[in-house]
């Protein structure tokens, strides 16, 4: 009889069989549109898939022991595969990932047990901050550690050429003729071209690709261009990877980061389908293709992961607004700047009547140190982390006193068309800027909100 931890975690027989939905509310020209669920699998991507078969193939030929530990460079969604499977069958994982990811995914990987390093996202490859050089240097220094290295694994592209591309062709009826990917470590598009070339070789690959990464100029003109940076998480090279089959693909589009997070954000209005910004890319180069087609074709794309991994980021207009992938109306003055702005009905705000944990509350909430002080919409005062600690440090119970009683009356607001100099000068005399004028309040500057303008003005 075997022992409990014997058995297969039941979890794992989930990973794969995802569903194909059609897109029936984007103008998708003469083509029928077909996007794989990836995100209902149990770590919610596309990346469960490889996960547990560079597990299984490492544990088959020694390289994986029982003890042992899983070192990976990961964009999040592999280590995330990696640590569902290997905690599952009671393995240490141990994960590189830049710092670009979203907050959800690194708090995911922590709470499933992976040990987390966050690293530099702006360096590139051979630089010792470089996310896989530093995962390779973790492997090995650890005692009999296995680094899944996914960008030259054989296991990687092995398990969409056996279980994706499989279903693939079974779901669409053995009929279709083009699919969308992106790369990533390139183990989709490598596994989907090998099986396709067995059993539909006229099918059409069809690249999806960040503005800034590499690998659409290189399908187009057989040159690596200039390296760039982009907000998309998990698709984008700077350079090719090892395992790269790019032999199928007929055609690359370059995705700017603003059509990605709209795409992903509209899939969601209108499908009903939260998936995250590679799925906008994906959709985004999708639309794209199916829409300058002659004639009819049955074209298939992914939704790589679950959207809900990017709630602080692609469903958060503030986070969208803050990096100018959410447009809003432009003043050409220093309401350009402001991150809350009044007129937007975005300012976090107390009234003079609330009570100081209240105003805490909301401070923590939006992750601000500082919130006007309004009165039938008129600024009345400022408070601060440090006008609450003044008040309460004493006696807790404070907490229930009002904002009125430690809020700063004494207010210096700055015109909207004041200069940079001024808006400067301001803030080195203070925390904020108050950008007021005869119109009425229009909102706080902060030097977190400056040097948010200052390096979109660089971008």
């Amino acid at each position: 009889m075997n022992s409990a931890k014997d058995v297969r975690p039941a979890v794992l027989d989930l990973i794969g069989n995802t569903p194909l939905v059609r897109v029936t509310r984007f103008d998708t020209g003469p083509c029928t549109l077909f996007l794989k669920l990836e995100s209902q699998n149990p770590g919610g991507s596309i990346k469960d898939r490889i996960g547990v078969a560079m597990i299984n193939s490492a544990e088959r030929d020694g390289r994986l022991k029982p003890g042992g530990t899983i070192v990976e460079a990961t964009a999040g969604n592999t280590g995330l595969g990696l640590a569902l499977v290997g905690r599952a069958k009671g393995y240490r994982v141990v994960l590189v990932v830049p710092d670009k990811m979203s907050t959800e995914k690194v708090l995911h990987l922590k709470a499933m047990g992976a040990e987390v390093h966050i690293t530099r996202s702006d360096v590139g490859k051979g630089h010792p901050d470089y996310y896989q050089d530093l995962a390779g240097r973790l492997a090995a220094q650890i005692p009999g550690a296995f680094f899944a290295d996914q960008f030259n694994n054989p296991a990687n592209p092995l398990a969409h050429e056996s279980t994706t591309g499989p279903e693939i062709w079974q779901q669409t009826g053995q009929n279709v003729d083009a699919i969308v990917v992106g790369v990533g470590s390139a183990g989709t598009l490598t596994g989907l071209t090998r099986y396709f070339r067995r059993v539909q070789p006229d099918l059409e690959m069809v690249l999806a690709d960040p503005v800034g990464s590499v690998m659409a100029e290189y399908v187009r003109s057989g040159t690596l261009g200039t390296v760039g940076s982009w907000a998309v998480e998990g698709i984008g090279e700077d350079f090719i990877p090892g395992i790269a089959d790019l032999s199928s693909v007929r055609h690359a589009y370059s995705i700017s980061d603003e059509e990605s997070f709209a795409h992903a954000r509209e899939l969601l209005r209108a499908e009903g389908i939260p998936g995250g910004s590679s799925t906008g890319t994906l959709l985004a180069a999708a639309l794209r293709y199916c829409r300058e087609q002659k004639t009819a074709k049955r074209v298939v794309s992914f939704v790589c992961d679950t959207g809900t991994r990017y709630l602080s980021k692609v469903y958060n207009d503030q986070w969208m607004t803050d990096q100018g992938l959410l447009a809003r109306k432009r003043y050409g003055n220093l309401r350009d700047i402001i991150a809350r702005r009044y007129e937007d009905g975005r300012v976090i705000s107390v009234g003079p009547d609330d009570t100081l944990l209240t105003a805490f509350q909301r401070m923590r909430l939006a992750d601000v140190s500082q919130l006007p002080v309004l009165r039938d919409g008129q600024l009345v005062g400022v408070v601060d982390e440090s006008d609450i600690l003044l008040g309460v440090h004493a006696d807790a119970t404070h907490f229930r006193q009002p904002v009125a009683g430690v809020m700063t009356t004494r207010l210096e607001t700055l015109a909207p068309d004041a200069s940079l100099a001024e808006l400067q000068e301001e803030l080195d005399r203070g925390l904020v800027a108050i950008i007021s004028d005869t119109s009425g309040f229009h909102g706080l500057i902060t030097r977190s909100d400056l040097l948010n303008h200052l390096r979109r003005t660089l971008a």
